[in-house]
């Protein structure tokens, strides 16, 4: 017999009429008339070849083959009744859910230490794991479920995604203290003179900040390429080069590295870093705990409850 063939619906009926052995009984819980809980018995008594349900004085006594079958249907159902309705269980302080965050690793070091010291707190089970948010299989994993959230500029996710704006980031100039360039301001001419340690990021909002410094036609004496930025703070505490950096980056480093920052002497736009959750999740308790947490961390404009505007689908 294959499953195709049978309607899980007789097998609800089945398992009541174990319980409470009368078909009137079954019908008023079941929301159901009784003939159509008859119905459903002789259904299922023709597919299996058994009676299943004898009539007695004492009301449906079940066949040697309905104990047999009784606590595996009772156990599969139960499964599937757990399995539709976990959502509505999602508890933060008692689950042991991992999550898997997409990010780029300046994005670790500004999310992270606080994330997971929230996190301690309020939910000591949960575990977080980060990808990078540039590999081409993001969009995949994220409609998989396989990564819950993104987070950063991230054009490529479009159709079928939701994304909310946590804040809008400028752009500084990071150096050591003591830095011949250490000053109130710089000039675009110095900025350009200057060495610069650049960090090559494909696909982030980084890069298309070293774009429209290009498309000003603003050369830089760019002596070293890095392809992340967690060596930055490293290299310019011990050498005379400055670089580009996002500013809430550049607060992360100034105490560790002995560094200073300085408004950039180029007119850059502002960076949108959003997150971005895919739309067959949007309703996910779990998921959705987790971006209204990010929210109430990180965002610049949160609102007077705390809670988590939605946009709709990017490119619906």
């Amino acid at each position: 017999m294959e499953l195709k063939d049978i309607d899980l619906n007789l097998l609800v009926v089945f398992n009541q009429l174990l319980v409470d052995r009368r078909v009137s009984i079954v019908a008023e819980k079941l929301g159901q008339t009784q003939p159509a809980i008859s119905n459903a018995l002789n259904r299922l008594r023709r597919l299996l070849g058994d009676e299943l349900f004898l009539r007695t004085s004492k009301g449906m006594e079940p066949t040697s083959l309905s104990i047999q079958l009784a606590e595996p249907i009772a156990y599969a159902l139960s499964a599937i009744h757990s399995t539709l309705n976990q959502q509505a269980l999602f508890d933060p302080e008692r689950t042991s859910r991992t999550f898997t965050i997409g990010m780029t690793d300046i994005g670790e070091i500004y999310f992270l230490p606080r994330l997971m010291d929230t996190l301690a707190g309020i939910a000591p089970n949960i575990s977080i794991n980060t990808v990078r948010n540039t590999t081409i299989n993001l969009k995949d994993g994220m409609e998989s479920g396989h990564v819950d959230l993104a987070v950063g500029l991230l054009p490529q996710l479009k159709t079928g995604f939701f994304q909310q704006r946590l804040f809008e980031q400028k752009y500084v100039c990071l150096m050591r203290r003591g830095h011949a360039l250490d000053k109130k301001k710089i000039s675009v001419e110095e900025f350009s003179e200057a060495e610069h340690v650049m960090v090559v990021a494909p696909g982030t909002g980084h890069a298309k900040l070293d774009e429209a410094i290009e498309r000003k036609g603003i050369r830089r004496n760019i002596r070293l390429s890095v392809p992340h930025f967690v060596a930055v703070g490293h290299i310019l505490s011990t050498t005379n080069m400055i670089a580009t950096v996002p500013e809430r980056y550049a607060r992360q480093c100034l105490a560790p590295f002995n560094l200073r920052f300085l408004e950039h002497p180029v007119d850059l736009p502002e960076t949108g870093i959003n997150v971005f959750w895919h739309a067959k999740f949007h309703k996910e308790p779990g998921n959705q705990w987790l971006r209204r947490l990010m929210f109430d961390l990180f965002s610049d404009k949160k609102n007077a409850a705390g809670s988590t505007p939605m946009q709709e689908p990017a490119g619906r």
